[in-house]
């Protein structure tokens, strides 16, 4: 949240919901959950990236990733206890309520 924008997201995987398949979703989950505004924005254009997601999926540790100024030992504290259940809820809602087929994207606004 800022004074010109709000974002959020939901996940709606394609795929079975497993530990390895991820790492992205419960790091932008546990980024938004632990981490300010300014840190926040450059740790999810880092995130985004090709060569991150090969990265992670080859077996780096997320934690790598981090930006200088993140609070590391909150992060990982939190990202190695979230759960794939949030997950699993987001998917349910973008499929039962917002009526996308999985993996579908949607952007979805309300403005202010």
């Amino acid at each position: 949240t800022s004074s010109h924008a709000r974002i959020g997201i939901l996940n709606n995987p394609s795929s079975k919901i497993k530990e390895d398949n991820t790492a992205i979703a419960r790091g932008i989950l546990t980024a938004f959950l632990t981490q300010n505004n300014s840190n926040l924005k450059s740790f999810l254009s880092k995130l985004s990236k090709e060569e991150t997601a090969k990265s992670l999926a080859a077996g780096t540790k997320i934690v790598k990733f981090l930006i200088p100024g993140m609070n590391g030992d909150t992060f990982e504290k939190k990202y190695n206890t979230l759960g794939l259940d949030l997950i699993k809820t987001q998917q349910m809602f973008c499929q039962e309520v917002l009526k996308l087929l999985p993996g579908q994207m949607a952007v979805i606004s309300n403005g202010r």
